[in-house]
This record gives structure tokens, sequence and C-alpha cells, in this order.
């Protein structure tokens, strides 16, 4: 196929060989397979600002550090500057979130490096070599849905030992290859524990997940290991190789109504949102 424009660089400087073809065009980025060499790999390529429709982008970046007192500061007063800063930033933090999640054993692509808003990375496939399906197209047993989701929270645990949310984990931003559930789509990962709102994004991303294998092993339903994951990590007693019970103790005091409904308000537009991104999906062959 003819070299989109944003790939050309990375032919003209050897990276990539070969654009073969697109294999998705979503909200925040296009993916392309390409030939390095006798590899093949897959290329992200972001989109642009202005052209992306992810909502909150502030606050999944609460937290991160930037170690550059300049661009911190450009970036806090939002000057253009720091708006060219933050926008790298953000657009970084799926390579970086990924070279430290391989290292803490996380099963996510591997990276290979990331030039002008385009990340080249491992392509995921299934055990006949084609591209991987996400999790969302797939139909499970009930013993692989155990396995698979045990597999998904031992991760999450991984992560977030290594200081990391994924922070908008579900069914269509995992794939399943040859050995199972591989976690991709990392822009918005979030930092544990600079960011407020970590607590909450962890649980979400858990119950998303018993929510979809909940279909397939409804014991699952029931379960609560992201209360359970969240506890042990601020008594600092999450370990990666913890072994969860998805059991947790619940405080039985009288609850605060008003702040009871704010949750529940908070719940339906974060449901909503999934939903619209789901909707959104619908086309996408690969995330």
């Amino acid at each position: 196929m003819k070299t989109p424009k944003r790939l050309q660089p990375l032919v003209d400087d050897g990276l990539v060989d070969e654009v073969l073809m697109q294999l998705m065009s979503g909200k925040e980025a296009q993916v392309y397979v390409v030939r390095c060499g006798d590899d093949t790999r897959c290329a992200k390529v972001f989109k642009e600002a202005k052209q992306r429709s992810f909502k909150q982008a502030v606050q999944y970046q609460e937290g991160r550090k930037e170690r550059n007192s300049r661009r911190a500061r450009a970036m806090a007063k939002k000057t253009r500057y720091g708006q060219k800063e933050q926008e790298q930033a953000w657009l970084t933090a799926e390579v970086d979130a990924l070279y430290r999640l391989a290292s803490a054993g996380v099963r996510v692509p591997k990276p290979y490096g990331f030039v002008d808003g385009v990340l080249l990375m491992e392509m995921i496939t299934d055990a006949e070599g084609d591209v991987a399906p996400r999790l969302g197209d797939v139909t499970l047993t009930e013993e692989q849905a155990l396995r698979y989701h045990a597999k998904v929270i031992q991760d999450v645990v991984r992560m977030l030992c290594a200081g990391l949310i994924h922070g908008d984990l579900s069914e269509f931003n995992v794939l399943v290859d040859a050995d199972g559930p591989v976690i991709i789509d990392l822009p918005q990962a979030v930092d544990a524990a600079g960011n407020n709102s970590a607590a909450a994004m962890l649980e979400r991303d858990v119950n998303n997940m018993r929510a979809y294998f909940g279909r397939f092993a409804p014991e699952l339903l029931t379960t609560h290991y992201g209360k359970e994951m969240w506890a042990l990590y601020e008594a600092g007693e999450l370990h990666p190789d913890s072994k969860l019970t998805g059991h947790f103790e619940f405080d039985s005091h009288i609850a605060n109504v008003d702040e009871l409904m704010e949750v529940i308000d908070d719940a339906k537009e974060e449901e909503a949102e999934r939903q619209a991104r789901m909707r959104d999906d619908d086309d996408e062959d690969y995330p």
C-alpha cells in the first residue's frame, strides 16, 4: 500500500521497510502492519490532540512527574510551549509504560521505539500467526474465563506494584494470543501514588474485567479484587506475586446518602462514556 505521510520519515530512516496494511483507525490512533527487516510489527500513529476524542486527559495525567522544571512550569501555566510539551508527554506515556510494565513481568506488547508520534511495537498474533483478536470478540468456556481472569488480575497487581494503573481497561484493550491475555493501549496510564482518582480508576478497571469474565463464569461477579488489592497497596503489603482471594470486608458504618448518590452518578457517567467508546470501537479490528 502507499506509505502514509506520518510513516514516511520512518521509511526514510530505515526503521520501517514497508507498510503492509492498515489494521485499524480509532479515536486515538491509526495502527498499521509494517515490515521491519524480517519482522512484522505494528506502527501506532497517534492523532494530534485536536483530532482525538479522549475527554479526560487532565484527570489521567495528574501525578505524572516532569523532571524538567522549565517544562513543568510551562505545562502548569498552559503556555503555547507548555501545551506542546504536555502533548509530547501524553504521547510518550504509552512508550514509557510499556517499557516499565514489560520489565515488571506484565504481558504487554514489546516496544521498539517512538519516533515523531509513531510507536513501533510487537504485533500480537494468535496460534495461527494471524492478528490476535480482542478479548471482547472471543467466546470463552468457564474454565478459560477463570484462567484468563486470574492472569489479568495478576497483571493488574504487577502494574500496581510498578506504580501504574491502566485507567481504561476493558475487554476492548486486551488481546488474546496463544498464551492468553495481553494488555494494550496505555497512553492514559495513571500514576498510582500521585493521582487522587487512582483508587477509583483501579476499581473500575478490575470491575470491567469482572463484568466481562463474569458472563462466562458467574462466580466472579461476587468478587472484589479491586478493593482488596488497593487495601493491600495502601498498607504496603501488595507484592507482584500476592495471592488474592477476591474477598473484601466492607465498612459497616451508615453511609452518607449524598456521597453515595455522587458515587452512583459518577458510575452512571463512566458507564455512559464506556458504552460510547464501545460504539466507537465497533469498526476496529485491532486496538
